[in-house]
């Protein structure tokens, strides 16, 4: 299998969210299901199948959290330097707007644009990686060409 490459802060999140899928949503829906079943006939009870596809949420995601925590490498981008690579804060500006966007290169699992986590494999970090500060990217989006300059790189 092949190793997930993810910071120590998107490790230590998935790893909280599953403590908590195990030792408080998994017990409370199963009380859930439990006290459903004491109100009878099973077929006609929305609750109790409103609980049961809950349930079958939770244990697909602690499935998959699980999966994702063993096949982790975490990597410490304070001990990285030089060029773009996974754990690089990068700052950079679009050409043609000015307009400046903060963005840490992470692995999937922990991506979210919405934060500045930009997944690893988004054709933006794929064009930043191996570059340098000053450098110019061009990117193709699904609003056409983009073209951003490197302000600068840090590792954190």
């Amino acid at each position: 299998m092949e190793k997930i490459p993810m910071t120590r802060a998107g490790f230590t999140a998935l790893d909280e969210e599953l403590k908590t899928l195990k030792s408080v949503e998994r017990p409370a829906v199963i009380r859930a299901i439990a006290e459903a079943r004491e109100h009878g006939d099973l077929s006609e009870n929305a609750e109790y199948h409103a609980a049961r596809e809950k349930q079958s949420f939770i244990e697909g995601r602690v499935k998959e959290l699980e999966a994702m925590l063993s096949l982790a490498e975490v990597i410490d981008p304070a001990k990285l330097s030089g060029a773009i690579k996974f754990g690089a804060t990068v700052v950079i500006v679009d050409e043609d707007t000015d307009e400046e966007k903060t963005y840490q290169i992470v692995g999937e699992a922990e991506a979210d644009i919405e934060r500045g986590l930009l997944n690893i494999r988004s054709p933006l970090a794929r064009a930043l990686i191996g570059k340098e500060e000053g450098d110019s990217v061009e990117v193709k989006t699904p609003g056409g060409q983009k073209s951003y300059e490197i302000v600068s790189i840090r590792y954190i």
